[in-house]
Order: C-alpha cells, then structure tokens, then sequence
C-alpha cells in the first residue's frame, strides 16, 4: 500500500488546484481535515465539500464542476464505473466495485496506465480488511505522509476517524495499518496510549453521568436512570464532588476506579447478560496531549463522537473547522450540535420502543419512516442492536424516509460474532438493493443502502434469504 500511496501523492502534488469530497460521519470528516491540511502545507487551492452518499447525482453535480483533480475520501471505491472518466484519486476502505483497480497491476507505468483518470487507495485490495484493520481517513492518512514527512502529525486524525468508525478490536484496541498510524502519533508525540474503561464520556461528563448513558455494554439498573447512577457511587464510598464541582472519570484513584469496575462487572453477570458485555469495558484509550484535559477533545472517542454529530446534521465543514484548529466559533456550534444529537438519539430510541422490533428467521428490523433523520438511523440501529433488548444473534436493518434523496434509507449493523459466523452485510446491502431498483454497500459489520419508496417488504424478503444464506 505505501507505493501504491507514493504514486497517488505524487498525482495530488503535480495539480495546483484539488477539490476534496468526503463522507458526513466521523471518519469523512476526519479524512477530509488530513488532506485539507496536507494540501495547505503543500500550498494548494484547495475546496472541499461533505456528501451523505456518492450516488448518481452527486457524481453528476462533481463532474459538471470541471476540477481540474478530484480528491475522494473516505468514499469513492463503490462507485469506480461510475467516476470513470472524471480525474480523481480515492483514498477509501469500503468494499470496492467487482471492477475496481486489480491488484496485480504493481509496476508503476502499468498503474499509471491503467488508470489514467482514476487511481484508488483501498485495503481490500491488498487483503486487508478495510472495517477494521485501517479506515478512511487512515487510506487518507498513508498518502499525506507520502505528500510530506512533516504530516506524520496529522496521525492523531486519522485514529480519531479509525475510532469513530468503531474499527477498535475486540479487545479494545486498534490492529492491522491503524496500529502502524497510531505508533506515528506516540512517536510525533499526539497521542498517548493508556488502558483504562471504554466507557463514553470519561473526560466531559460527570461521573454518574457516564453511568446513567452508557449504551455500549448496558448497565442493568444504572442506564438511563440518575437517581440510582447516584446511589450505585455514594453506597460504593465514591466522592461525587470536589470543591463544588462533579467528579469526573479522570479525577479518580486507581482504586477508585477499580471498584467501580468490579461492582459494574458483578452487576452485569448478576442479571445474566454474557461475559463480553464486561469485557468490553476494559480497552485501550487514545488521549490527545495537545488538547485540555476534560474537554471532549483530549480524548479520540469523545471527539470522534463531536464530528460525527456535525456530520449526521450536514455541518461537516463545522467539524473541519474544529480539526483544523479553528476553535472558538467552531467548537462551540459543535458542541451545540451534539447537544441536540443526543436528544434526537433519545428520541429516536424512545420511538423505536413505542413501535418495537420486528424478527424473522434470519433478521430484525424496524421502519423509523419520518420520525427518525435518515442521517442518524444507522447510529440507532447500532444502539438498538447493543441495548439487550432485542436478540444479538440477528443482524438488524433500520429504514428511514429520505424525502432529500428521494426514497428509503436502510442501514444494517450486525456483530463480530455473526461476522465471524458467516455474515457479509455490504454484499448484502449491494446486492439485494440492486434487485429493488437501490444502491448499497459498506462493510461487513455495517452497511446502508437507499431503495425506492414502496420497495421495503420486497427488499427485506430478500435480504432474509441473502443472509440465511451467508449464515447457514
């Protein structure tokens, strides 16, 4: 991959003028801040723009634009047939088209030859496994290092997409190419490693507050209620305040913690839920030395989770902003932004409660039609997937109404062990979107798709019978 990025590095810096389109989530944001700031260095012009999906119309709209270089991040290698033509470069780890660049072309004049407009940065097309080995802004990453040496630093970005796009292992740590990115940040000096709980909130909630919303293990008796988050500390001989302010994870003791820990883990296996669901709490963390401890941004997680909420509300620019160190107008409208992310996701879970969960033999579903954003119907999905109130063994699909995009957003989320067991949620979405008149892709835990109004009933039968096949 590293010549494969030498190339396309020296593609970006042979054009004066690079305009960047990129994914909305955490991970696009992400990419699109490393190569806007990579551009810059090299002294560019440089453009950028944030997009839900590449489909159809936004490839026309990009090509009708006339950039004299088109640089795609985080998106792009699903969509290679349709940008043929266009001058651009790809730095993407999606599942790419069955006619995408073949990877025995390795001599450099057959590369350049064979794509003349095109050239594409993918892991999977070196055998690397794009959901969790190295991300978008981790493909972005490898040829801005290439650009220039000097954007080794832009590393802490790009573990911030890899955990935004939840590519972390199963024991909590990030492996394969994002590992190499990660031990260039230690060594530039911008991120530092430590083990310590998963759990979300650590350095910008108070203390009972990480307990009262954590989703990702549920905590039986403590999520979703204050009083007993509360009570659970006090009985448990932890100070909730110093010196009038709330406590927060990174105030405590190490003993502290550890009995905090140890009463969650006993909790846990008390009312039966699996062993992972206490093993999960305990992983790797990525602190961000340049930022100030206990603002959302010293810690990967918190603000990965900061750019996703810009994102799932069309202010990606917001989130550049803020990656880019444009601080104080910037940060405060994000901010703002998460703030109401997380009514909205609250919401959003309330009314799936109201409607319920629907299963056939092979999958879940629920249909949010306009009462979920299509922007955040991927986001519940997953926290319905992980809340123990539907059953973890199926995958589940969750569709939205996309009035903008004419047509139904479906997004699907499944689990490491199902992958394990056979499940391919991109071939999944790709394929039975297709045969509804809908385009889909992604990878094989997470996928989406969009298909016509109307078409939802067609398309769930025919997922059920793609995966009962994949998981038979």
């Amino acid at each position: 991959m590293i010549e494969k990025a030498k190339l396309i590095a020296d593609r970006i810096l042979s054009n004066e003028k690079v305009h960047i389109v990129s994914h909305i989530d955490a991970d696009g944001i992400a990419s699109a801040s490393i190569a806007y700031r990579a551009l810059e260095r090299a002294e560019k012009d440089v453009s950028v723009e944030f997009v839900k999906q590449l489909d159809g119309n936004e490839i026309k709209k990009i090509k009708g634009q006339e950039h004299p270089l088109v640089w795609f991040t985080d998106l792009g290698s699903g969509q290679m047939s349709s940008l043929k033509g266009m001058n651009c470069v790809i730095t993407d780890h999606h599942e790419p088209e069955n006619d995408s660049e073949p990877t025995e072309i390795k001599d450099r004049g057959n590369i350049l030859s064979y794509c003349a407009s095109i050239m594409e940065l993918n892991p999977h097309n070196f055998g690397l496994d794009g959901a969790k080995e190295i991300s978008g802004s981790g493909t972005t990453y490898l040829v801005a290092k290439q650009m220039d040496k000097e954007n080794k630093d832009l590393s802490k970005l790009a573990v911030i997409g890899a955990v935004g796009d939840l590519q972390a292992s199963e024991e909590g740590r990030l492996v394969g190419m994002n590992r190499d990115i990660l031990d260039d940040g230690v060594e530039e000096g911008v991120i530092e490693i430590k083990k310590d709980t998963t759990l979300y909130g650590l350095e910008s909630r108070p203390l009972h507050k990480v307990l009262e919303y954590a989703s990702d293990p549920i905590l039986p008796g403590l999520t979703g209620d204050e009083s007993s988050c509360v009570n659970f500390l006090v009985e448990n001989d932890i100070t909730l305040k110093e010196d009038n302010d709330w406590r927060r994870w990174h105030d405590l003791t190490k003993d502290e913690k550890r009995k905090i820990l140890s009463e969650l883990a006993r909790k846990i296996l008390s009312k039966g839920f699996p062993p992972e669901n206490v093993t999960c709490m305990i992983g790797e963390i990525y602190i961000l030395p340049g930022e100030e401890p206990g603002t959302m941004l010293h810690q990967a997680k918190e603000f990965s989770t900061l750019l996703n909420s810009c994102g799932r509300y069309e202010k990606g620019m917001i989130g550049l902003k803020v990656c880019l160190d444009d601080r104080d107008e910037y940060l405060k409208k994000a901010e703002k932004l998460l703030k109401g992310h997380q009514k909205i996701l609250v919401d959003c879970l309330n009314y799936v409660e109201s409607i319920g969960v629907e299963e056939r033999d092979f999958i879940q579903f629920f249909h949010g039609e306009d009462r979920i954003p299509d922007t955040v119907v991927g986001t519940v999905a997953g926290m319905v997937l992980s809340s123990g109130d539907v059953d973890k063994k199926l995958p589940i699909l969750a569709f939205a109404d996309s009035e903008e995009r004419g047509g139904v957003k479906v997004s699907s989320r499944g689990t490491k062990r199902l992958v394990d067991n056979g499940l391919d949620l991109s071939s999944a979405m790709s394929e039975c979107a297709e045969k509804v008149g809908g385009e889909g892709g992604g990878h094989d835990i997470a996928a989406g798709a969009l298909i016509p109004e109307g078409k939802e009933e067609e398309f769930i039968d025919i997922v059920e019978q793609k995966i009962g096949s994949q998981l038979k």
